[in-house]
Protein backbone atom coordinates (compact mmCIF):
# COMPACT_ATOMS: atom_id res chain seq x y z
CA UNK A 1 0.00 0.00 0.00
CA UNK A 2 2.97 2.25 0.82
CA UNK A 3 4.57 1.63 -2.33
CA UNK A 4 1.34 2.81 -4.31
CA UNK A 5 1.11 5.47 -2.03
CA UNK A 6 4.44 6.86 -3.21
CA UNK A 7 4.12 5.72 -7.33
CA UNK A 8 0.41 7.55 -6.94
CA UNK A 9 2.42 11.06 -5.44
CA UNK A 10 5.31 10.72 -7.90
CA UNK A 11 3.12 10.41 -11.00
CA UNK A 12 1.57 14.25 -9.91
CA UNK A 13 4.01 15.55 -8.16
CA UNK A 14 7.23 16.87 -10.64
CA UNK A 15 11.09 17.33 -9.58
CA UNK A 16 11.06 20.38 -8.48
CA UNK A 17 8.15 19.48 -6.02
CA UNK A 18 9.60 16.56 -4.59
CA UNK A 19 12.94 18.63 -4.27
CA UNK A 20 10.30 21.42 -2.34
CA UNK A 21 8.91 18.48 -0.20
CA UNK A 22 13.11 17.44 0.87
CA UNK A 23 13.73 21.08 1.22
CA UNK A 24 10.87 21.75 3.83
CA UNK A 25 11.56 17.93 5.70
CA UNK A 26 14.88 18.88 6.03
CA UNK A 27 14.79 22.90 6.63
CA UNK A 28 16.15 22.16 9.98
CA UNK A 29 16.07 25.68 12.11
CA UNK A 30 14.66 27.45 9.08
CA UNK A 31 11.58 29.42 8.62
CA UNK A 32 8.65 27.27 7.48
CA UNK A 33 10.69 23.90 7.97
CA UNK A 34 9.15 20.65 9.35
CA UNK A 35 11.74 20.54 11.99
CA UNK A 36 11.70 24.36 13.38
CA UNK A 37 11.03 23.93 17.06
CA UNK A 38 6.89 25.04 17.75
CA UNK A 39 8.02 28.05 20.08
CA UNK A 40 10.80 29.48 17.38
CA UNK A 41 10.06 32.56 15.69
CA UNK A 42 12.70 34.13 12.91
CA UNK A 43 12.31 37.27 12.84
CA UNK A 44 14.31 40.01 11.10
CA UNK A 45 15.73 43.14 12.95
CA UNK A 46 16.27 46.90 11.98
CA UNK A 47 17.70 49.55 14.32
CA UNK A 48 17.15 53.07 14.12
CA UNK A 49 20.52 54.73 13.93
CA UNK A 50 21.65 51.57 11.69
CA UNK A 51 21.31 51.00 7.96
CA UNK A 52 22.16 47.37 7.75
CA UNK A 53 19.55 44.75 9.28
CA UNK A 54 19.81 41.46 11.17
CA UNK A 55 17.95 38.78 8.74
CA UNK A 56 16.46 35.88 10.69
CA UNK A 57 17.45 36.15 14.50
CA UNK A 58 16.01 33.16 16.14
CA UNK A 59 14.07 33.81 18.79
CA UNK A 60 11.73 31.82 21.46
CA UNK A 61 8.22 33.03 22.43
CA UNK A 62 8.34 31.97 25.92
CA UNK A 63 11.01 34.84 26.05
CA UNK A 64 10.31 38.02 27.90
CA UNK A 65 10.58 41.13 25.93
CA UNK A 66 13.33 41.70 28.55
CA UNK A 67 15.25 39.19 27.36
CA UNK A 68 14.86 39.67 23.75
CA UNK A 69 16.60 43.44 24.52
CA UNK A 70 19.57 41.45 26.14
CA UNK A 71 19.69 39.38 23.50
CA UNK A 72 19.55 42.41 20.95
CA UNK A 73 21.70 44.65 22.92
CA UNK A 74 24.71 41.76 21.59
CA UNK A 75 23.68 42.30 17.77
CA UNK A 76 23.08 46.45 18.03
CA UNK A 77 25.16 47.54 21.24
CA UNK A 78 22.13 49.32 22.33
CA UNK A 79 21.67 49.18 26.06
CA UNK A 80 18.33 47.41 26.92
CA UNK A 81 16.96 50.37 29.27
CA UNK A 82 17.36 52.79 25.83
CA UNK A 83 15.47 50.10 23.78
CA UNK A 84 11.73 50.64 22.15
CA UNK A 85 10.88 47.34 20.70
CA UNK A 86 8.40 47.72 17.88
CA UNK A 87 6.68 44.64 16.18
CA UNK A 88 6.42 45.29 12.51
CA UNK A 89 4.39 42.82 9.84
CA UNK A 90 5.85 41.93 6.38
CA UNK A 91 5.11 45.15 4.78
CA UNK A 92 7.19 47.41 7.43
CA UNK A 93 3.70 48.44 9.20
CA UNK A 94 4.35 48.95 12.71
CA UNK A 95 1.67 45.90 14.45
CA UNK A 96 2.86 46.13 17.80
CA UNK A 97 4.33 48.40 20.84
CA UNK A 98 6.76 46.38 22.96
CA UNK A 99 6.70 48.53 26.08
CA UNK A 100 6.30 45.67 28.99
CA UNK A 101 9.39 43.98 29.72
CA UNK A 102 7.39 41.27 31.60
CA UNK A 103 5.58 39.99 28.81
CA UNK A 104 6.44 37.16 26.96
CA UNK A 105 6.87 37.91 23.00
CA UNK A 106 4.19 35.39 22.06
CA UNK A 107 2.06 37.25 23.77
CA UNK A 108 2.35 40.11 20.59
CA UNK A 109 1.62 36.93 18.04
CA UNK A 110 4.95 37.10 15.70
CA UNK A 111 5.12 35.66 12.61
CA UNK A 112 8.10 34.54 10.63
CA UNK A 113 9.47 37.34 8.64
CA UNK A 114 8.19 39.96 10.40
CA UNK A 115 10.41 42.72 11.96
CA UNK A 116 11.47 43.92 14.98
CA UNK A 117 12.68 47.65 14.82
CA UNK A 118 14.71 48.82 17.58
CA UNK A 119 14.66 52.78 18.69
CA UNK A 120 17.51 53.83 20.41
CA UNK A 121 16.89 56.48 22.64
CA UNK A 122 21.02 56.52 24.00
CA UNK A 123 21.82 60.94 23.65
CA UNK A 124 25.35 59.16 23.92
CA UNK A 125 24.77 55.99 21.80
CA UNK A 126 27.86 55.07 20.07
CA UNK A 127 25.82 54.06 16.60
CA UNK A 128 24.27 57.62 16.46
CA UNK A 129 25.08 59.69 13.50
CA UNK A 130 26.37 56.42 11.83
CA UNK A 131 29.53 56.20 13.87
CA UNK A 132 29.39 52.38 13.67
CA UNK A 133 29.19 52.02 9.81
CA UNK A 134 30.65 55.17 8.29
CA UNK A 135 34.54 54.88 9.07
CA UNK A 136 35.34 58.22 7.36
CA UNK A 137 33.46 59.43 10.88
CA UNK A 138 36.50 57.67 12.69
CA UNK A 139 39.79 60.33 13.21
CA UNK A 140 42.94 58.44 12.01
CA UNK A 141 46.05 58.22 14.36
CA UNK A 142 48.71 60.08 11.85
CA UNK A 143 52.50 60.68 12.59
CA UNK A 144 54.65 62.63 10.15
CA UNK A 145 57.78 60.96 9.00
CA UNK A 146 60.15 63.56 10.77
CA UNK A 147 58.40 62.71 14.22
CA UNK A 148 58.32 59.08 13.39
CA UNK A 149 62.21 59.38 12.78
CA UNK A 150 62.24 61.04 15.86
CA UNK A 151 61.38 58.27 18.27
CA UNK A 152 64.56 56.17 19.93
CA UNK A 153 63.06 52.98 18.79
CA UNK A 154 60.74 52.53 15.98
CA UNK A 155 60.75 49.30 13.10
CA UNK A 156 62.26 51.64 11.02
CA UNK A 157 65.33 52.07 13.02
CA UNK A 158 65.06 48.31 13.70
CA UNK A 159 64.82 47.16 10.15
CA UNK A 160 67.87 49.59 8.97
CA UNK A 161 69.92 47.77 11.81
CA UNK A 162 69.10 44.50 10.92
CA UNK A 163 69.75 44.83 7.28
CA UNK A 164 73.35 46.04 8.30
CA UNK A 165 73.76 43.63 9.78
CA UNK A 166 72.81 40.68 7.57
CA UNK A 167 71.76 42.43 4.20
CA UNK A 168 68.98 39.31 3.14
CA UNK A 169 67.18 39.64 6.50
CA UNK A 170 63.40 39.23 7.02
CA UNK A 171 61.00 39.35 9.18
CA UNK A 172 60.26 35.87 8.05
CA UNK A 173 63.73 35.00 9.24
CA UNK A 174 63.61 36.92 12.70
CA UNK A 175 60.91 34.71 13.22
CA UNK A 176 62.25 31.56 12.34
CA UNK A 177 65.52 32.67 14.43
CA UNK A 178 63.18 32.85 17.34
CA UNK A 179 61.33 30.00 17.12
CA UNK A 180 65.02 28.20 17.19
CA UNK A 181 64.33 27.30 13.18
CA UNK A 182 66.39 27.40 10.55
CA UNK A 183 65.30 29.54 8.12
CA UNK A 184 65.07 28.43 4.34
CA UNK A 185 64.52 31.15 1.98
CA UNK A 186 61.75 30.98 -0.56
CA UNK A 187 63.42 30.01 -4.13
CA UNK A 188 63.25 33.51 -6.54
CA UNK A 189 60.44 33.31 -9.20
CA UNK A 190 61.98 33.45 -12.51
CA UNK A 191 58.96 32.33 -14.64
CA UNK A 192 56.41 35.12 -16.22
CA UNK A 193 53.69 32.68 -15.88
CA UNK A 194 54.20 31.36 -12.76
CA UNK A 195 50.72 30.46 -11.14
CA UNK A 196 49.03 30.84 -14.57
CA UNK A 197 47.67 27.82 -13.81
CA UNK A 198 45.68 28.93 -10.31
CA UNK A 199 44.59 32.63 -12.00
CA UNK A 200 42.57 30.91 -14.79
CA UNK A 201 39.54 30.62 -13.40
CA UNK A 202 39.36 33.78 -11.78
CA UNK A 203 37.60 36.69 -13.75
CA UNK A 204 37.25 40.38 -12.39
CA UNK A 205 33.71 41.07 -10.86
CA UNK A 206 33.49 37.91 -8.85
CA UNK A 207 32.96 37.09 -5.44
CA UNK A 208 35.82 35.69 -3.36
CA UNK A 209 37.06 34.39 0.20
CA UNK A 210 40.81 34.97 0.99
CA UNK A 211 43.09 32.53 2.90
CA UNK A 212 44.03 32.75 5.74
CA UNK A 213 41.04 34.57 7.19
CA UNK A 214 38.51 33.86 5.59
CA UNK A 215 38.32 37.76 4.13
CA UNK A 216 35.50 38.20 1.78
CA UNK A 217 35.21 41.03 -1.09
CA UNK A 218 34.92 41.13 -4.90
CA UNK A 219 38.14 40.25 -7.57
CA UNK A 220 39.09 43.22 -9.01
CA UNK A 221 42.34 42.23 -10.97
CA UNK A 222 43.64 39.59 -12.91
CA UNK A 223 47.24 40.07 -14.52
CA UNK A 224 50.80 39.48 -14.36
CA UNK A 225 52.78 41.92 -12.28
CA UNK A 226 54.09 44.87 -13.44
CA UNK A 227 56.50 47.72 -11.10
CA UNK A 228 56.57 46.79 -7.48
CA UNK A 229 55.53 42.96 -8.03
CA UNK A 230 57.41 39.80 -8.18
CA UNK A 231 56.46 37.73 -11.31
CA UNK A 232 53.95 35.60 -11.99
CA UNK A 233 50.42 36.05 -11.92
CA UNK A 234 48.08 38.37 -9.60
CA UNK A 235 44.56 38.72 -8.31
CA UNK A 236 43.42 42.37 -6.84
CA UNK A 237 40.86 41.68 -3.83
CA UNK A 238 38.75 44.90 -2.90
CA UNK A 239 37.83 44.13 0.70
CA UNK A 240 34.34 44.27 1.83
CA UNK A 241 35.43 45.54 4.79
CA UNK A 242 38.52 47.68 5.76
CA UNK A 243 41.16 44.87 5.96
CA UNK A 244 43.04 45.68 2.82
CA UNK A 245 46.56 47.16 2.53
CA UNK A 246 45.93 49.58 -0.25
CA UNK A 247 43.90 51.52 -2.36
CA UNK A 248 44.75 49.31 -5.13
CA UNK A 249 48.32 51.42 -6.01
CA UNK A 250 51.32 49.14 -5.28
CA UNK A 251 54.73 50.98 -5.16
CA UNK A 252 52.71 53.52 -7.33
CA UNK A 253 51.03 51.60 -9.82
CA UNK A 254 47.80 51.71 -10.07
CA UNK A 255 46.05 48.22 -10.38
CA UNK A 256 42.32 48.71 -9.43
CA UNK A 257 40.49 51.45 -8.03
CA UNK A 258 38.90 50.56 -4.21
CA UNK A 259 39.09 52.85 -1.38
CA UNK A 260 42.52 53.55 1.10
CA UNK A 261 42.67 50.36 3.14
CA UNK A 262 39.93 47.71 1.17
CA UNK A 263 42.45 46.34 -1.55
CA UNK A 264 45.14 43.98 -1.52
CA UNK A 265 47.24 42.28 -4.32
CA UNK A 266 47.82 38.33 -3.80
CA UNK A 267 48.90 35.18 -5.27
CA UNK A 268 46.06 33.19 -6.56
CA UNK A 269 46.35 30.19 -4.49
CA UNK A 270 45.03 32.54 -1.83
CA UNK A 271 41.73 33.56 -3.40
CA UNK A 272 38.53 31.43 -3.62
CA UNK A 273 35.95 32.50 -6.45
CA UNK A 274 32.38 31.12 -5.74
CA UNK A 275 29.45 32.28 -3.81
CA UNK A 276 30.88 34.32 -0.93
CA UNK A 277 27.99 36.94 -0.14
CA UNK A 278 29.00 39.38 2.20
CA UNK A 279 29.39 38.38 5.95
CA UNK A 280 26.48 39.99 8.39
CA UNK A 281 28.46 39.95 11.80
CA UNK A 282 25.67 40.48 13.80
CA UNK A 283 23.67 37.44 12.35
CA UNK A 284 23.55 34.54 15.05
CA UNK A 285 21.84 31.10 14.51
CA UNK A 286 21.93 30.71 18.48
CA UNK A 287 19.00 29.74 20.25
CA UNK A 288 17.62 31.97 23.01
Amino acid sequence: AEFMERAQMDAFMSGADVQQLKDYVAAEGKAGGANQGETTVLLHCSHSNLKAEFMEIRFDRHSTIERVKERLQSHCGTSPSMMQLQLKDYSGKVVYEMNDDSKKLGYYSPEDGWIIHIIDHDPMSLSKGGWLEDVSLVKKYEISDDDYAKREKNFRKFKEEKLREDPNWSIKKQMALQRGEVYVPPEAITDEEHMAAEAAGIEVGMRCEVDPGGKRGEVKFVGKAGKGLPLGWWIGVQYDEPVGMNDGTVKGVKYFECPAGYGSMLRPDLVKVGDYPEIDEFASDDEI
